[in-house]
């Protein structure tokens, strides 16, 4: 198992192109599938640049009848999260603090804003994340911005700048913000290796407790 998930990392370490497709068998995406006991919400991360200040990274996580994160050209991976496109399936808490922390370091911080929306709001959102197809590169702000105003956030513009789109969403009702920051090192790669291994040995201790 740890040798799949190894395998797995050094592909994603080779993918230069964010509209590379991706399509996760259907037994992965079944066995994956999460849903989260809190209200339906949607998420905006946004990364932005300690040194500039500007945003570098947009991505939603979407809690509807299951939970997933769209993370349009990114880089990040979790072997127990399959990935159709930039769709991410079985974000249960655990793999949510992965998403986090891999984007949260030194060089890096991560503003977190969850709206809660009606169940067929984020329902919705969770179809046009699932049909949005594979998106290229340095496109990330302007797709995510795009479903937003797809859901009827008119406050959010759609925007190639992932600040703007923050700045927007921030305008909506009843947003709640967190900021994430941490001094690890800008190792990102090194980390994704780290926590595969570690989760992997952890659910192979579980599965050997089962038996």
């Amino acid at each position: 198992m740890l040798r799949l998930f190894f395998g797995l990392v050094a592909a994603l370490m080779l993918a230069a192109c964010g509209a590379e497709p991706v399509w996760a068998p259907d037994e992965d995406v079944t066995r994956a599938r999460y849903s989260h006991d809190g209200p339906a919400s949607i998420t905006l991360f946004t990364v932005i640049s300690n040194s500039s200040d500007s945003g570098a990274h947009s991505a939603l996580m979407i809690d509807a009848s299951q939970r997933v994160v769209f993370d349009p050209a990114g880089t990040w991976y979790h072997p127990w999260a399959p990935e159709r496109n930039d769709v991410h399936f079985g974000i249960t808490p655990l793999v949510e603090q992965r998403y986090r922390e891999f984007h949260t370091r030194v060089t890096y911080r991560t503003v977190v804003q969850t709206l809660v929306v009606p169940p067929e709001v984020a329902e919705r959102a969770l179809r046009l994340a699932l049909d949005y197809g594979a998106v290229p590169k340095a496109h990330c702000a302007s797709s995510t911005s795009d479903i937003l105003q797809q859901l009827g956030f008119d406050t959010v513009p759609r925007s190639f700048f992932p600040r703007r789109v923050m700045e927007g969403f921030a305008r909506l009702p009843g947003v709640q913000t967190e900021e994430l920051r941490s001094d690890r090192p800008d190792n990102n790669l090194v980390l994704l290796a780290q926590r595969a291994r570690e989760d992997a040995a952890a659910l192979d201790a579980r599965m050997m407790v089962a038996r």
